[in-house]
């Protein structure tokens, strides 16, 4: 294999226990950024902002960001970069008996992945959909009958993106339970998305680092755009300036929603996190990259938040503007056929230009005068607040709202197409980061061929996907999106900690740290691992267990004769299927732990190479230690003192030979050359 490394360059040469590497620090960064800022950043974070009380909402956020966020981010990363492992083989070092936490974590990035490529599916649609002007969703359909031509029912009682969303794209059914069949162009859309998908992982990091250079800069490049795009808008400073209005911050509510959005945002319990940093160097300063993509993260939200309020806040003031147009034609009605005297208008009032005060003005007015009747004119108060409160998230965000915006853009195809072409980076590097989250402990613990592994995952995937690309499939996204992984993530993640700080040690971890980084990590984090993190991961669970059980569950569906959502409960069999998702993410745990407890299964330690099991003898002497480095400094593998018995892949998982009990230990600088591979390179 020596000729094949020294063609590929000195930084695609995989590590030294052949585990490939990031070609560079930067390419790590972004992939890391990548994956935490995704589609949630856009359409959840400015949501809950709206919903919690604007700029005050900040303040729960960074401080949930400081005392479980970026712990169990640093947590998460050191793990990995310790170890060299994915999930699985991470978990059942640390502790065995919990190795399930690793499979867990696979099964939620299976059942997320799945859902989450639906919505760059729906972006993708809606971006071809983007090259055309007017807009397709700009104005409502027009039905031609014989003689006359009427404007579609469903469109005209809703407005013509909700009509272009629901009934174009979805073809939506009523309920959950009439599933229409497949919807043909979702299921291109889906097959588009798995095809890019696949494109980008298929080779592993080489592949996806690549792709991640533009996936993760682009999309800043489109949020700085429309921020001045905007803030130029007549009304956007009214949307932001609602923003800041701070509401009340100190409901139990709220600091639930912000601890859940913390957990999502950074990608915590994916295993995508832990895959991503095991193509570390051992010496690589985690704890600055924790600080920084948690920072990078947050900064991101706050962006995309002032993005989405300008923009919304336009929205409002052209909306507002009509209403006051539509009930000043009703008032002049109204005056034409004397129900109101001229009397009640003031003098300086000019109904060809009408402003929003004048109105709001002359319906006091009316109000005040006819208050037995008032109620039968029909009149609207036209409040802008009333506008800017009608809080929109997820899919109804990007899909509805953010678009409908974008018709009354100048270009506004221009502006859709860079809108949807920034939703499919982001969530394509989320969901390369959730492939690597299944893909990287899988390949760990069976030697397969990555490339074969990769491209059957997405092929049983897409085929999996046909449930949300039904005419009833945007139910089951909402459905796989409330149960499939809030409260799994959220017991995967205190699990993480428990082992960690309480059975492995935190005292233990901290020297570890040290070694690995050269320095002892502060104070703070011990009392975090140790006491804080785990105790507001208790509280959340609790939380989320009493809401799940206090609110039926149900979802918003779409009547077709409304033309408008209602709530409507599950079905029995979508229950069961909500609880099913919970339970099957969670059933590795208790069944790792019983095979564990009762010796049914070896505690996959065998899978690590010997190096890890005697990585905690730390008495390598600086002789040995000036060796380790010019043994892997000279370049030609042949070169090598090779001291270790050839035949070491045939000992057996569990014999060691003396020799290299001596000399491994990952903690000093690099890991430990070529010879503590598994099998030797020519088996592979």
């Amino acid at each position: 294999g020596t000729k094949e490394k020294k063609d590929k360059g000195p930084t695609d040469i995989p590590n030294e226990d052949g585990r490939p590497a990031w070609n560079s620090k930067l390419q790590y960064i972004l992939a890391q950024v990548g994956f935490s800022v995704g589609l949630g950043n856009v359409w959840r974070f400015p949501y809950l902002c709206q919903k919690n009380g604007g700029g005050a909402y900040l303040v729960p956020y960074f401080i949930l960001l400081l005392i479980i966020g970026i712990p169990l981010f640093f947590l998460e990363l050191a793990v990995g970069q310790k170890i060299r492992r994915g999930s699985i083989g991470v978990w059942n070092y640390v502790c065995p008996r919990l190795g399930g936490i690793g499979v867990s974590s696979l099964m939620v990035c299976g059942f997320v992945g799945l859902y989450y490529n639906v919505i760059i599916g729906w972006s993708i649609f809606y971006f071809f959909q983007s090259f055309q002007y007017p807009l397709p969703w700009s104005e409502c359909p027009i039905r031609k009958n014989e003689t006359q031509a009427i404007v579609e029912p469903e469109c005209e009682k809703s407005s013509a993106t909700t009509y272009f969303w629901y009934r174009q794209t979805l073809n939506i059914t009523s309920t959950i339970a009439d599933s229409g069949g497949l919807n043909w162009r979702m299921t291109l859309s889906l097959f588009a998305a798995w095809f890019i998908v696949c494109l980008a992982v298929i080779k592993g990091i080489q592949s996806s680092g690549k792709v991640m250079y533009f996936s993760s800069l682009f999309p800043y490049v489109v949020l700085f755009c429309f921020l001045v795009r905007g803030l130029l808008l007549r009304g956007s400073v009214d949307g932001i300036a609602h923003m800041f209005t701070p509401k009340t911050v100190w409901e139990p509510q709220v600091w639930r929603e912000a601890a859940t959005q913390v957990f999502f945002a950074l990608g915590l319990g994916f295993g995508g996190v832990i895959a991503f940093s095991s193509y570390n160097k051992q010496d690589n300063n985690c704890h600055f990259d924790a600080v920084l993509v948690s920072v990078i993260n947050f900064i991101t939200s706050v962006l995309a938040t002032l993005v989405v309020f300008a923009v919304l806040g336009f929205k409002a003031n052209i909306m507002n503007e009509k209403c006051v147009i539509e009930n000043a034609e009703k008032i002049l009605g109204y005056l034409n056929s004397n129900v109101l005297s001229h009397d009640l208008i003031p003098p300086h009032v000019n109904f060809s230009h009408l402003t929003t005060s004048d109105y709001a003005e002359m319906y006091g007015v009316i109000k005040t005068v006819k208050e037995g009747s008032f109620a039968q004119l029909g009149l609207d108060p036209c409040v802008l607040e009333d506008e800017l409160n009608k809080a929109v998230q997820g899919t109804g965000l990007a899909f509805i709202a953010f678009t409908e915006a974008m018709t009354h853009f100048p270009a506004s195809p221009f502006w859709s197409v860079m809108f949807f072409f920034m939703l499919i980076n982001l969530g394509l590097g989320s969901m390369i980061g959730t492939m690597e989250g299944i893909t990287a402990p899988v390949l760990d613990t069976f030697k397969i061929r990555k490339e074969i592994f990769t491209v059957c995952c997405c092929i049983a995937a897409f085929i999996f996907g046909l449930l949300f690309v039904q005419r009833s499939g945007n139910y089951f996204v909402t459905m796989f999106d409330d149960y499939s992984a809030g409260l799994p993530l959220t017991i995967v993640v205190i699990l993480e900690n428990i082992s960690v700080a309480w059975i492995y040690g935190t005292k233990r971890f901290m020297q570890d740290l040290e070694d690995m980084l050269g320095f002892q990590p502060y104070r703070f984090y011990y009392i975090m691992w140790k006491y804080v993190s785990p105790l507001c991961l208790i509280i959340l669970i609790s939380a989320t267990i009493i809401e799940m059980a206090v609110s039926p569950p149900g979802y918003n569906a779409w009547v077709q004769e409304l033309a408008a959502e209602r709530f409507q409960n599950y079905p029995p069999w979508a229950v069961a299927m909500c609880f099913a998702l919970i339970i099957v993410a969670l059933l590795p745990l208790p069944m790792v732990f019983i095979a564990r407890q009762f010796n049914l299964i070896s505690d996959g330690s065998n899978k690590l190479s010997v190096s890890y099991k005697k990585g905690m003898m730390k008495d390598m002497s600086t002789l040995e230690d000036q060796d380790e480095t010019r043994f892997i400094l000279s370049k030609n593998p042949s070169e090598t003192p090779s001291p270790m018995p050839t035949h070491r892949s045939y000992l057996g998982p569990c014999s060691t030979s003396p020799l290299e009990m001596t000399n491994s230990t990952p903690s000093s600088g690099y890991g430990t050359g070529y010879q503590m591979t598994i099998t030797p390179e020519s088996e592979l």
